[in-house]
């Protein structure tokens, strides 16, 4: 079954959501775009969360650290034979001091009864022009 547009649009939204959710705080709202298991894998930093609790728990453990804006775009959705969506975004952290970092999101989403959800993530840091 090919992905629609209107699950083009609803994926793409829900990527968006992230940023939204993180930024105001609502850190107990990500279960509306992470599946309860998900697998968050960060490992440029070395981190590897397991669990919609746990990633809220380390956004709160990060305090002050914590982008004060997280924004999306370049979002590339492609269908996989299993039914899941991939989606490759690139991702750019304002910080309270005005600095900025820039990741690549890979992430897998999948249809649940609610929706689609993020089931793994994967945050690529980006510290070197040209893919270096």
């Amino acid at each position: 079954m090919a992905i629609t547009v209107e699950d083009r649009f609803a994926v793409t939204e829900l990527i968006a959501m992230h940023g939204h959710l993180c930024d105001s705080g609502e850190l107990d709202r990500l279960g509306e775009v992470f599946t309860t298991d998900v697998t968050y894998d960060v490992p440029d930093f070395g981190q590897k969360i397991v669990g919609v609790t746990a990633l809220a728990e380390a956004g709160r453990a990060l305090g002050e650290r914590n982008p004060v804006g997280h924004h999306v775009t370049n979002v590339v959705l492609s269908e996989q034979a299993d039914g899941h969506v991939h989606a490759r975004s690139k991702g750019i952290g304002i910080y309270a001091n005005g600095t900025s970092g820039s990741v690549t999101y890979e992430d897998t989403v999948v249809r649940v009864e609610n929706g689609w959800r993020i089931s793994h993530r994967t945050v690529l840091a980006r510290r070197a022009p040209l893919g270096g």
